[in-house]
């Protein structure tokens, strides 16, 4: 039987052993992440165990938090390669740089494959792998530091995004998952001005002691007060404060910039709730025709709410799969199983959406139960592969890429010192 370690990080494996004081809730909370995306790409209609209603409640929590969590998630992963607590420096640092590069090259083109297949999904891996490019410069950085770059791309980011794609950068429709670097940082489905705050603010969580209880009280408390102020914060400023009508007066084309108060009751009720629809039809970031948007708090909005409420629950999350993995080690053990090999349960789930829609493009999220497949089949994929031969192919692969890439710069150097 093959051991059952693998590295820290999922698809990111540090250059050393793999530690005995492996956090198994990490994975455990990169499977969930995982899942979310599941249930948003197949869509409410595939849940069968849940009615319509809370189908729709569970597909409101997941969309948007499932994408930022595999992102948060991702920082982590940066950090526990790159020393922990303690940042690497010197060659070691300089051999993790080269294995993240060498895995973001494998990663990009894996998720423009991907994409090509025209499965009706936003791809993120092309995303991905960008994400871990642009976290290179802040590798060896400490926690503080990290918590307070991820909270100025939380307040700012969003205001300078507004305003380069309202003068400058126009969102222009879609084609492919990533199709410009514009789309790339501003305008694509998940952009990186956004998500690099998830990236920063996980990197700074995997720079302390997961095993530390001081650590978990504070995550949670910490999460949970950036949850609420997520959830609290657009509630009072689109109903106390009057933003709903605001935006309904920006946005309503049978308005025509007329004030809501010149319509009848009814309508300007049906109109507050086509406002309120726009907010959750929103795909990456807010429009630009009112300063309003940026009190929305609605998922994939990019908005400074969104990050705080999505970075709030991913800390929760993370603390809850920690806490569980510890007591429960052989009730999570499937749910670990799926998250030390996300890239190839991902992979895997948009190949067979690709043949689904090529058999049955009228129906390509299937029927009723589909997702309970979906994750009967990567829970058992997973925790027998993990049993027999240990790490996901996929991650072997990248493993043994990354490897080849530092030992490559290894060679170059000795060649350097020797000339």
């Amino acid at each position: 039987m093959a051991q059952n370690q693998s590295d820290d990080t999922g698809t990111l494996p540090d250059d050393r052993p793999p530690a005995k004081n492996r956090v198994d809730g990490i994975d455990a909370a990169r499977a969930l992440a995982v899942f979310g995306m599941f249930a948003v790409h197949l869509g409410v209609v595939s849940f069968g165990l849940l009615p319509e209603e809370q189908g729709w409640e569970l597909h409101g929590l997941v969309r948007g938090n499932s994408s930022a969590l595999f992102a948060f998630l991702a920082g982590v992963s940066l950090a526990l390669m790159s020393g922990r607590a303690e940042p690497v420096s010197g060659r070691p640092l300089r051999r993790v740089m080269v294995k993240i590069v060498a895995r973001s090259l494998v990663i990009g083109l894996l998720g423009l494959f991907l994409d090509s297949l025209a499965v009706p999904v936003a791809i993120i891996l092309t995303y991905y792998a960008g994400f871990f490019v642009l976290a290179l410069p802040l590798l060896r950085a400490r926690a503080a530091v990290l918590w307070i770059v991820a909270a100025t791309l939380a307040v700012f980011g969003p205001v300078v995004s507004f305003l380069l794609r309202q003068d400058l950068f126009p969102a222009q429709p879609r084609t492919g998952a990533v199709t410009s670097f514009s789309e790339f940082f501003l305008t694509g489905y998940y952009p990186a001005i956004t998500f690099m705050a998830f990236m920063f603010a996980g990197m700074a969580v995997g720079r302390t002691d997961l095993t530390a209880t001081v650590v978990r009280v504070r995550m949670a408390v910490g999460g949970a007060i950036m949850t609420a102020l997520g959830y609290l914060g657009p509630w009072v400023l689109l109903y106390p404060l009057g933003g709903l009508d605001r935006l309904t007066e920006a946005h309503s084309t049978f308005l025509n910039g007329s004030p809501l108060g010149s319509v009848d009751a009814g309508t300007a009720e049906e109109l507050r709730w086509n406002t309120i629809d726009a907010m959750h039809s929103i795909s990456g970031q807010v429009h630009t025709d009112s300063w309003w948007w940026l009190a929305v708090g609605t998922p994939h909005t990019g908005t400074t709410f969104e990050i705080f409420e999505a970075v709030g629950q991913a800390l929760l999350v993370l603390v809850i799969c920690v806490s569980l993995a510890e007591r429960l080690p052989r009730v999570m053990y499937p749910l670990a199983s799926v998250g030390r090999m996300p890239l190839t349960v991902y992979t895997g789930h948009i190949l067979v959406l690709a043949v689904i829609v090529a058999f049955h493009p009228e129906n390509a999220a299937g029927g009723p139960f589909y997702l309970e497949w979906f994750i009967l089949g990567s829970f058992v994929f997973a925790t027998s592969w993990r049993l027999l031969l240990g790490r996901g192919p996929l991650e072997l692969g990248l493993g043994k890429v990354s490897e080849g890439a530092a030992v490559l710069m290894d060679e170059a150097g000795g060649r350097d010192r020797r000339g």
